[in-house]
């Protein structure tokens, strides 16, 4: 599309206002609006100021002016607005250099596909990332010198069977069973249609959804896979929706991987593949999985880099209380077909040479797209390019391993700290071509220690009150 055809759109569409939207680093969308007389195709060529230093991650106050420019192919109608708005994503340039901003997420999205394509290995590679999430009908939380709470409730909590609902119908789902009941105990079966509706209408390609395992409304929508940064895009359009749509049913949505304790939290495996001249390059009908040997080498960058790969993939203090053993968290380094202990599974629903392809489990929904899909493209094609091997799979439960097997078998780190401490050693392979800048590295390590490892390590937990009042 071009700036001619998206200003042909907004007048076919009768748009009335223009909505332009960029990425913080951590990876929440930021806005601002414009006045349609504002808007032309000057715009695309010169772009539009805004302060920096403002954004998370971003400038600071002495560096502060920058410049974004509007990608006319990200041209939507806004699927939340009512007023008619026309929304595009925009790409951030320092107004000095004229240069794109080595922090901008989207342009690290964008290098990682570019040198995919200068390394020979391939010239597209597909992601296809499974966000869940939780619908609750209330949330509050506080936390100050004196006091620190949270209250979480859901009329499909466990915890309210209890409850004076006038009447009670007794419809709630029971801890760990939420896959796959139907309604009435599924309460959220046209919420979650109309996001799906929502977000095909707003060009994103939805497969399937469904009720996940855990109790108090944790769901699944699953996108049709895509390009690196397209994908990138349509995750912040994906929870873009799924939290206005909720909130239009009176419910609010977290993509937070572990708001309950002692359910299942919420990941996003991640489906991946490169391809080369319209052939996937993973598939090979006579190897282990139908995984190519170039495949195995992708993995094996995976497992090798992997406590690195989790700064970007579980980028949260939160992420690790849902990478524990026993609640189909893949805390263990290792690869298999079907075998849902193992950070690395091969689906194995289809034997057409375009379905083939790897998934790479640790993950969860806190973490920027842009980002997290780029990290794990590097560590990949640093195992193509060095022939990583992963070792043999592992076909068991890893879970149930004698305890003299278990200890041979590595695992994601079990805090953010550790991989913060794993990424600061362990960056190099992001380094190369250019696609992740040190500067990137530097600003999200301290970022990640000074406003969530240090907050939260220096703060009491409030069962340590239940642990140690009395002491």
């Amino acid at each position: 599309m071009t700036p001619k055809d998206v200003l042909e759109l907004a007048k076919k569409k009768n748009v009335q206002v223009v909505d332009l939207k960029f990425n913080d680093l951590p990876g929440l969308w930021q806005h601002f609006t414009l006045s349609l007389n504002e808007f032309d195709e000057g715009l695309f060529e010169g772009g539009i100021g805004f302060d920096g230093s403002s954004i998370r991650g971003f400038q600071k106050i002495q560096e502060s002016d920058m410049l974004l420019f509007p990608d006319p192919n990200t041209a939507v109608i806004d699927p939340v607005c009512k007023i008619p708005t026309l929304s595009l994503i925009c790409d951030v340039h320092d107004p000095m250099t004229k240069k794109q901003y080595t922090r901008d997420p989207r342009y690290i999205a964008q290098k990682a596909e570019a040198y995919l394509k200068a390394s020979g290995i391939g010239d597209t590679v597909y992601f296809g990332p499974e966000l869940e999430f939780f619908l609750f009908n209330g949330i509050r939380f506080h936390s100050n010198q004196s006091e620190s709470y949270y209250f979480i409730d859901s009329n499909e909590g466990a915890w309210n069977t209890g409850k004076e609902e006038n009447p009670n119908l007794g419809y709630k789902i029971r801890y760990k069973e939420g896959y796959f009941p139907v309604p009435p105990s599924d309460t959220l079966q046209d919420v979650r249609s109309e996001m799906m509706l929502t977000l095909i209408e707003s060009g994103v390609n939805i497969e399937v959804h469904h009720h996940e395992v855990a109790t108090a409304g944790q769901c699944e929508i699953d996108m049709k896979f895509d390009t690196l940064l397209k994908m990138g895009d349509n995750m912040l359009m994906y929870k873009y929706v799924v939290k206005n749509v909720a909130k239009k049913y009176g419910y609010t949505a977290t993509f937070m991987p572990k708001p309950l304790y002692g359910d299942n939290g919420s990941g996003m495996h991640v489906h991946q593949s490169i391809w080369k001249g319209g052939n996937n390059l993973f598939f090979d009908k006579d190897g282990y999985g139908q995984l190519s040997d170039l495949a195995k080498y992708y993995i094996g960058g995976l497992l090798k880099h992997g406590s690195a790969l989790m700064a970007f993939c579980a980028p949260s203090t939160n992420s690790y209380k849902r990478l524990v053993p026993g609640y189909e968290a893949p805390v263990n380094l290792v690869y298999s077909a079907r075998n849902r202990s193992a950070a690395v599974r091969i689906p194995m629903y289809s034997e057409k040479p375009a379905t083939k392809r790897i998934e790479f489990r640790p993950p969860d929904p806190s973490c920027n797209g842009y980002i997290a899909f780029s990290a794990m493209l590097m560590a990949g094609l640093d195992g193509i390019k060095n022939r990583i091997d992963p070792g043999n799979p592992v076909d068991k439960n890893i879970f149930e391993l004698p305890a003299n097997e278990a200890r041979r078998i590595k695992h994601v780190p079990g805090s953010l700290e550790e991989s913060i401490n794993a990424l600061e050693k362990d960056h190099q392979f992001l380094l190369e071509g250019g696609v992740f800048t040190k500067d990137v590295i530097d600003v999200w390590i301290d970022y990640k220690r000074s406003a969530e490892i240090d907050p939260v390590r220096l703060r009491p937990h409030p069962y340590e009150f239940h642990l140690y009042f009395d002491v």
